[in-house]
Parts: C-alpha cells; sequence; structure tokens
C-alpha cells in the first residue's frame, strides 16, 4: 500500500467516526475539492505532509493523532 492509500483510508475512517462529509473537511481543511477527489479516488500517487497537516487540522487533530493508525505501519507501507 502507498503512502497516498493509506491517507486515503484513514480519512474514509476518520469521517466515518466523526460522522463528517467530505464536503465539510475540504472547508475546515482549506483543501479544494479536486485535490481531495484525487487523494480519495487514488489518483494521486504521493501525499505532501503539509497536505497531512491541514487535513489533520480539517479533522481538529494533531498529526500525531492522524498519523496514529495502523494503516501508517511502515512494514506495510511502500515507499516510493
Amino acid at each position: 500500500m502507498t503512502v497516498a492509500n493509506a491517507v486515503a483510508l484513514r480519512i474514509e475512517k476518520l469521517l466515518r467516526q466523526k460522522n463528517m462529509t467530505q464536503y465539510r473537511l475540504e472547508k475546515n481543511s482549506s483543501i479544494q475539492h479536486g485535490s481531495l477527489q484525487c487523494i480519495m479516488n487514488g489518483r494521486t500517487k504521493t501525499v505532501t505532509l503539509s497536505t497531512v497537516i491541514m487535513l489533520a487540522r480539517g479533522f481538529d487533530m494533531s498529526l500525531l493523532e492522524f498519523l496514529d493508525d495502523e494503516v501508517f505501519t511502515c512494514e506495510v507501507l511502500e515507499i516510493e
């Protein structure tokens, strides 16, 4: 699994947990709709740290809280 795939899975999980829409996340994080769609659809091959920080802020959590998930286990991730 790529880092971009892992980020998309984490977003899906948090949207369900927080009962939040993708639209609300876009507004809270200031990420453009097209950019988030590319992440969620797997068209984005890389996700920058600044984007991950913006996503964490959109979920009202720290970067460490966002990354604190088994999907980010180093053994699972493919590093491009």
